[in-house]
């Protein structure tokens, strides 16, 4: 066995990362034939015992078989006290190749550098894309099946429910335990009503540009006693655990970061109308999130870029290539779709630029512009990436 990193299946409470490990499992036993799988899944009681690190350590060591391919599979290794001693000491043997997954709040992005000294594979999972949902759901009509994603999203656990009303407060029931459980009691939290109410100012602003500043002067307007320092700590914690994806400002003409504003996306839209309910729906902003995690979820660098004043809701990169896009719902606005598409023709270079919009029509051209809808694109592969 050649030498391999750690891999580190992570992403939001409940986006299928145990799910992920299993198949993991069921592939290594269909396509390596000589195998030996050390798997233990702490969520089971027959692991009880293992909670030690040096248990665990006994325990690998005792099912090692020098004849074979040996992986080590580990759900939940957070569970384990001193983990990381164990998963580094089995690194340093260069004898299996190692998957764990693990709750947010404990193995957190910002924790692997200190916990295995670079020595990871980062596998980051995201809520169910709407090419999922369209699959698993087997909707011939992608438009209707739009319709059916922006309400239901992607976690995909709410599919086993037959009512919206259920689907909406099992969603509800996972990003509280997000917060309640996973964050107060990895920063030690103790008023979670604070945290609330800044969670829920994110999701009503989720696609608006905004600074620690400006939230903790709203939210002490009403009455919510918070400090900036608090404010900037809180949306750490929130993007460390993957309820919110922060993106910068990228000024394209002067090509630099902004270190004022930034936006703040959900991981999934379906929180927001769990939470804050379906009373003030506003699709242009529904449908960024969207397209923000379908970024992400393709693996661009996303940005929020700026041209002379002018806002473009997505610079996003990849492979050293690029595309400018602006997201909107309904362009048949003459207004509407002249303020979107005024923004990329301002932009001088030759890459892509395109509106991505409730068309409900096929894919057309304006001045160079690919001008798209949000349904069929989401169904699409990744095509700029394949431009020359």
């Amino acid at each position: 066995m050649t030498f391999r990193n750690i891999k580190v299946i992570t992403g939001i409470r409940r986006s299928g990362k145990s799910k992920l490990l299993e198949e993991l499992k069921r592939y290594i036993i269909d396509t390596i034939e000589n195998n030996n799988i050390i798997h233990i899944n702490y969520n089971l009681p027959k692991f009880e015992k293992l909670k030690n690190y040096n248990a665990l350590i006994e325990h690998i060591e005792s099912n090692y078989k020098e004849e074979k391919e040996n992986f080590i599979l580990i759900d939940e290794v957070q569970m384990c006290d001193n983990f990381e001693k164990a998963i580094n000491g089995f690194h340093a043997e260069e004898k299996y190749d190692i998957y764990i997954t693990g709750s947010n709040a404990f193995l957190m992005s910002s924790d692997l550098a200190t916990l295995f000294t670079g020595r990871t594979f980062n596998i980051e999972i995201y809520p169910f894309s709407f090419k999922e949902f369209q699959e698993y759901y087997n909707y011939k009509d992608i438009q209707e099946a739009f319709e059916k994603y922006v309400y239901e999203g992607g976690m995909s656990g709410s599919y086993l429910y037959k009512t919206q009303e259920e689907k909406l407060q099992y969603i509800k029931e996972v990003f509280n335990t997000l917060i309640v459980k996973d964050i107060k009691q990895k920063y030690k939290i103790r008023n979670t009503n604070i945290i609330q109410n800044l969670t829920d100012f994110l999701m009503d602003n989720i696609s608006n540009l905004t600074s620690s500043n400006n939230i903790t002067h709203i939210l002490n307007s009403n009455n919510v006693s918070i400090t900036d320092k608090t404010v900037n700590n809180y949306i750490e914690y929130l993007c460390n655990a993957f309820a919110f994806y922060k993106i910068k400002r990228y000024d394209i003409k002067g090509k630099k970061f902004l270190s004022t504003q930034n936006k703040y996306y959900l991981a999934d839209q379906s929180f927001r109308y769990a939470t804050l309910g379906t009373n003030r729906l506003d699709y242009g902003r529904i449908y960024e999130n969207i397209v923000a995690i379908e970024l992400l979820r393709r693996g661009y660098e996303v940005y929020v870029g700026t041209l002379y004043k002018k806002e473009i809701d997505f610079v996003a990169q990849k492979q050293g290539k690029k595309v400018y896009i602006q997201v909107a719902d309904d362009i048949t606005n003459e207004k509407t779709f002249k303020r979107e598409i005024e923004s990329l023709l301002k932009i001088q270079d030759a890459y892509p630029k395109m509106i991505i919009a409730r068309t409900k029509h096929d894919t057309y051209q304006y001045e160079g512009i690919t001008i798209e809808d949000i349904a069929i694109w989401l169904s699409k592969e990744d095509e700029y990436i394949k431009k020359p």
